[in-house]
């Protein structure tokens, strides 16, 4: 098959979601590993972070994380505008600046941003216009399908709607309604709904728009299934967190792409990432170890790597070569 042959598929056919605590550099340095076509997001970043913080530790990345989205919570369109300007003045420049619209936490809501922002679509609008002015990189909404009562379709629709008239054409709905009060952010993804439909009912309705399914995607079947279905793109989650090696199946499954790795090639890889860039760094290493813990999943010997992975004597003892030891004590193989 020649290029010009060749599938042309949406940059948002899989994606791996934004997680608070998660989804930091070091994290995505290691799910790019595992796949070159997953579009990768950066943990959600306040516009107040961005202002009054350390930019380096809130946006950097690596180069080969590409194509990176950076999802900013804020309401105020200025200070939106005003972080994506700095960010990509200071050398930051992602393929994709996200507004945050879905997160139903208490702490989020009481900075006016988040799930609650649903409730104020024009607001909405006026932050995507303003955030599109700063920059010539696409601008996407990622949102709920409804807020607390409000979770008829014609809220959603009139939501997307608002939205698309300011111009944003990629929206990523978590298939769940948010429930302000009553509910932690971990129920929130468990308690309220799943409705799927909503997502393929605003592809019908808005079709020269991309739409990006979030919400219980379980594994590859589930992604293949949907994106058979016809909406654009799908967005994984917490199972790509723990189970991270279904990454390494998400190219040859879902783009027809011969890429593969091995997880002893992704250990030497981030071996030689920690020791070239964070040999001194043990808050780095730490994240690593975190990040790739659920590398082994389902494997004997899965629980003595996740054992090792943990454990503050082997993470100051052995330092960059903590993966590599690790793997012996799992495995019984040296590198």
């Amino acid at each position: 098959m020649t290029a010009s042959q060749e599938p042309q598929y949406s940059p948002w056919r899989f994606t791996v979601a934004p997680m608070l605590d998660w989804t930091d550099r070091h994290c995505r340095f290691f799910d790019r590993l595992l796949t070159r076509r997953a579009r990768l997001y950066t943990e959600m970043v306040t516009t107040g972070a961005i202002r009054y913080g350390n930019r380096e530790m809130l946006l950097g990345f690596s180069p080969s994380e590409h194509p990176v989205a950076l999802q900013l919570g804020g309401s105020d369109p200025e200070e939106l505008a005003f972080a994506i300007r700095t960010a990509e003045a200071e050398g930051y420049v992602y393929d994709e600046y996200n507004l945050n619209c879905g997160c139903p936490s208490p702490r989020v809501q009481k900075g006016s941003f988040g799930a609650c922002l649903m409730l104020d679509a024009k607001l909405v609008a006026d932050c995507v216009r303003a955030m599109q002015e700063a920059t010539e990189k696409p601008v996407t909404v990622k949102h709920r399908i409804g807020v607390d009562d409000r979770d008829d379709y014609g809220f959603v629709r009139d939501f997307v709607g608002e939205v698309h008239d300011a111009g944003c054409r990629v929206f990523i709905v978590h298939a769940r309604a948010a429930w302000l009060k009553g509910l932690s952010p971990k129920e929130n993804r468990e308690v309220p709904p799943l409705n799927r439909e909503a997502a393929f009912d605003l592809k019908r309705e808005f079709p020269d728009s991309t739409f990006v399914l979030n919400g219980q995607i379980a594994d590859l079947s589930i992604a293949r299934e949907l994106l058979d279905r016809g909406i654009d793109g799908v967005m994984m989650g917490r199972a790509a967190y723990q189970n991270p090696w279904v990454l390494a199946g998400v190219d040859s499954a879902l783009f027809g792409d011969d890429f593969k790795v091995t997880r002893r090639e992704v250990i030497e890889a981030v071996t030689e990432e920690v020791k070239t860039h964070w040999k001194d760094d043990e808050h780095a290493l730490r994240a690593f170890s975190r990040h790739l813990n659920g590398l082994c999943q389902g494997l004997p010997g899965a629980r003595a790597w996740r054992r090792t992975l943990a454990d503050p004597k082997a993470i100051r003892e052995q330092g960059p070569e903590l993966f590599h030891y690790a793997w012996r004590e799992a495995f019984g193989e040296g590198f």
